[in-house]
């Protein structure tokens, strides 16, 4: 059942849809990759004329790494816009909060894109950007195999989709950078330990040693912490 042929209220529908999914992004400990799921799999019954749904990142205007999909067409129209170097991800979503394609077959900007999804079964598409961070962009696409299938309303339920959607990529980065810096942090831990048993410094001297190792291998800290961790030696200056 698709946007276009449900029973109900659409308004309702949609209440129903961004209650759910508020209560889901209200959980401490929710898994962020589940709820862009649920995003992704109710934006098909929450906009008018959807039939599948994608999230995705853009990074650097040429890769494009899908987080979440109600279907398979998705994750293969994001392919084609890597492959081809172009589409809405790869110019008009940097700019424009909310881009309509009423007819793929027939859109002159992306010719090969076009060529390409319409014969993937694209018949329209409606984009959206959820933020940009420098060269990454996060974008929510909803596919409709007719053409002229989005409208006005289409964008509307749709942007509020979008907002839930970037609220929760924003989540989902915020915790990988946190547990990046977790990690290092244990790391560095670690090979201070190993210095501090094998020198008898305090864990001063050991952090000490390891800035210094780093000042003179020109590499991270952290890369001279795992080295240390896995081999049990420090890395040697070259040359």
């Amino acid at each position: 059942m698709t946007g276009t042929d449900r029973a109900g209220s659409p308004d309702s529908s949609l209440g129903a849809v961004m209650s759910r999914i508020a209560r889901e992004l209200q959980q401490e400990h929710g898994d962020v990759g589940a709820t862009l799921q649920a995003i992704a799999t109710t934006a098909v019954d929450a906009v008018p004329g959807a039939q599948h749904c994608g999230i995705s990142l853009v990074l650097e205007r040429s890769r494009v790494q899908p987080r979440a999909s109600s279907s398979r067409l998705p994750v293969v129209v994001d392919a084609l816009q890597e492959r081809l170097g172009q589409g809405p991800c790869m110019d008009v979503v940097w700019d424009q909060e909310a881009v309509r394609v009423d007819d793929v077959a027939t859109d002159g900007r992306w010719p090969a894109f076009a060529a390409a999804a319409a014969e993937a079964g694209v018949g329209s598409m409606l984009c959206f950007r959820l933020y940009v961070s420098g060269d990454e962009l996060g974008a929510m696409h909803l596919y409709s195999a007719a053409p002229r299938a989005f409208d006005d309303q289409s964008v509307d339920h749709g942007r509020l989709l979008a907002g839930h959607a970037a609220v929760a990529l924003a989540g989902a980065q915020h915790e990988h950078h946190l547990r990046s810096a977790i990690d290092h942090r244990d790391l560095i831990g670690q090979a201070k330990g190993i210095l501090m048993e094998r020198y008898k410094t305090t864990a001063d001297q050991a952090f000490a040693m390891l800035v210094r190792s780093s000042s003179l291998t020109n590499r991270r800290l952290w890369d001279v912490a795992e080295e240390l961790s896995t081999t049990g030696s420090l890395p040697r200056r070259e040359g």
